[in-house]
């Protein structure tokens, strides 16, 4: 694993081999995984959609989870837990 630091708040972790992105660290307590670098079932679901206003304009968000414009640190640190819903913050 490498990491680049692509920003002075923020690096992100990636296979040095092939390249992939791995991880995402920014200022703060959490780190964030890419989900689709699991292999295997997860149990993981989505709670919320963030940078909404950045999205293409080819890509609907066609249901009725929680949608923010850019940055919501609620939706980032969110974790769903056997059916529980809980707040990493």
């Amino acid at each position: 694993m490498t990491w680049y630091q692509s920003s002075e708040t923020a690096r992100r972790g990636f296979c040095g081999h092939c390249g992939s992105n791995l991880f995402w660290d920014g200022a703060g307590e959490n780190i964030s995984i890419h989900a689709g670098t699991l292999d295997g079932a997860t149990g993981l679901s989505i709670v919320g959609h963030i940078f909404c206003v950045d999205k293409g304009d080819y890509y609907e968000l066609a249901d009725d989870l929680p949608k923010a414009e850019g940055a919501d640190p609620v939706l980032t640190t969110m974790v769903v837990a056997n059916g529980a819903q809980e707040n990493g913050i």
